[in-house]
């Protein structure tokens, strides 16, 4: 694995993004009965990491010089 692999500004934003939307999706399971728009945001923030991601790779973010 290379020495920086993944530490870039983009991989750790999409990272806390995409956990941020697990959260959301597990506290909306915890709840009785189970929110399930809670839920659905939950997996919609999850989701919109990946294109986030792809955004700041391409704005430059990517590299581990930032």
């Amino acid at each position: 694995m290379a020495a920086g692999h993944g530490n870039t500004p983009a991989a750790w934003t999409a990272v806390g993004i995409a956990m941020l939307g697990f959260v959301v999706g597990s506290v909306a399971l915890l709840q009785v009965p189970t929110q399930m728009t809670l839920l659905w945001i939950g997996i919609i923030i999850a989701v919109v990491a990946f294109p986030l991601f792809l955004v700041l790779s391409k704005l430059g973010f990517n590299s581990s010089d930032h």
